[in-house]
């Protein structure tokens, strides 16, 4: 069976699933790594952990513009696998990936001629700055490797090779892991050390995924010569098109600045605190959004190949997944959330302002996986203006407003209250956007090409 068949003939549960598990596997390892990563600089104190949260949002950044050149090229890849059109689906990859390297080092340019204004601007107190200028070091140096690896990625799940992808991301996230106690402790390079295993692990997975498409492993091809073929109206579609997720993740950047500082005003502990539960609450999240992430391929590939009702049982199925898997998670997390906070810095202060945001957002995930679904559904399907409104009002337009007010208002309390009061408020928002997409839908399949053209 070819790949074409395989994406328009597997039956549409086992497909999302099968295209699922290495995605989950590669963000189950990345965000352990991240975990482990915390876990390891918060032995070096309260504000070192802090330090792991502000460049956090600025990792976040980079992961922005890789995102939006990977989901850009990879949805536009996936429906022209689905048209059978595999020339016009190697000029997008290999724009995709040149543009979001260039991409890169712009910033590792930029952000190395500025490094104390950044971390300033992230929200860093003076106690905290010292260790996030000397990791964010690190991180600048791998934002080219950093940046293209997301696009790489982002482009194998959307042929539905996920597997290959998963092979580059966990490589990297083991070495990590790995190499964090040795460069920290064993070396004795302290922060440093973090920073330099964050460095190695991602030049090491950015060659693996390169790999991929170098050595044949894929549909779309990597060719410097397809350049030629391309143009300035071709990269305004990939970036149109990828646009929500930069500004999804540009939101959420912005979201994590602001947030580390409106907790700076009480304190590391408090930054510290919030810095654990985003770690904690995207880890649990991740396994739903693996889910996601395996329906984008199915739903690409479909609505390409005009297969209309392939695409809304992928839809329902992934919905009905994901929130199983979140009911699941949220319920581990508001029972557990002392303990969990407290593997990852045993400060009292940090657990008690952990405890009670992380049981808020452990509930506020329920409303998640029909959100994220219609979302990631414009968004594959190349519905940029509604998959841009959803991802503006979940990851920022209502978080930054409310962070404000709640702030002023309710003090730490209302910090820690005001992500679960905007996921809230956007709900309502997001379904009626997928009933109206279902509604707008052909109710009938578009004819085979193949079986057409042998008629």
């Amino acid at each position: 069976m070819t790949q074409y068949e395989k994406m328009i003939k597997t039956p549409v549960s086992k497909l999302v699933l099968t295209l699922s598990v290495p995605t989950i596997i590669s963000m189950l390892v990345t965000n352990i790594y991240n975990l482990a990563d915390t876990a390891f600089v918060g032995q070096l104190g309260t504000s070192a952990s802090g330090a792991v949260g502000i460049v956090f949002g600025f990792m976040s950044i980079i992961q922005a513009f890789g995102f939006m050149f990977g989901q850009g090229s990879g949805s536009m890849i996936a429906r022209l696998l689905g048209k059978q059109d595999n020339v016009r689906a190697s000029y997008n990859a290999t724009l995709g990936f040149t543009a979001s390297f260039i991409c890169g080092a712009a910033i590792m340019l930029v952000g190395a001629t500025n490094i104390d204004t950044i971390v300033t601007a992230l929200g860093s107190t003076t106690t905290i700055a010292p260790y996030a200028k000397t990791y964010i070091t690190y991180i600048l140096f791998s934002a080219p490797f950093m940046c293209s690896s997301f696009t790489l990625n982002n482009i194998l799940r959307y042929e539905g090779r996920a597997a290959l992808g998963m092979i580059g991301l966990m490589t990297g996230g083991l070495l990590n892991i790995a190499c964090d106690p040795i460069f920290m402790f064993a070396l004795d390079m302290g922060i440093a050390g973090a920073g330099l295993a964050t460095a190695i692990s991602q030049f090491v997975s950015w060659g693996i995924l390169l790999g991929m498409f170098l050595l044949g492993k894929t549909e779309s091809k990597l060719k410097p010569s397809d350049l030629r073929h391309c143009s300035l109206s071709m990269l305004g579609n990939i970036m149109a098109t990828g646009f929500p997720s930069l500004l999804r993740q540009g939101l959420n950047s912005i979201t994590t600045v602001l947030l580390n500082s409106c907790c700076a005003v009480y304190g590391d502990a408090a930054v510290a605190a919030m810095s654990i539960v985003s770690r904690i609450i995207f880890f649990s999240f991740s396994i739903a959004l693996g889910i996601g992430q395996g329906f984008q391929p199915v739903a690409g590939f479909n609505y390409g190949a005009g297969k209309f009702g392939r695409l809304k049982k992928a839809f329902i199925f992934t919905t009905i997944a994901a929130e199983c898997i979140i009911l699941v998670g949220s319920t581990v997390l508001f029972v557990f959330a002392g303990s969990l906070i407290g593997i990852f810095r045993d400060d009292p202060e940090v657990i008690e302002v952990g405890i009670r945001a992380l049981r808020l957002q452990a509930i506020s995930m329920v409303l998640l996986p029909p959100c994220m679904t219609i979302e990631m559904l414009f968004q594959s399907t190349g519905k940029r203006l509604g998959a841009s409104i959803m991802s503006s009002l979940r990851s920022g337009l209502l978080f930054i407003p409310t962070l404000l007010i709640l702030a002023n208002v309710r003090g730490l309390l209302g910090i820690q209250e005001a992500q679960p009061l905007s996921l809230l408020l956007s709900a309502p928002v997001s379904i009626p956007f997928g009933i109206l997409f279902f509604r707008r839908l052909p109710k009938e399949d578009s004819p085979d090409k193949q079986e057409s053209m042998t008629q």
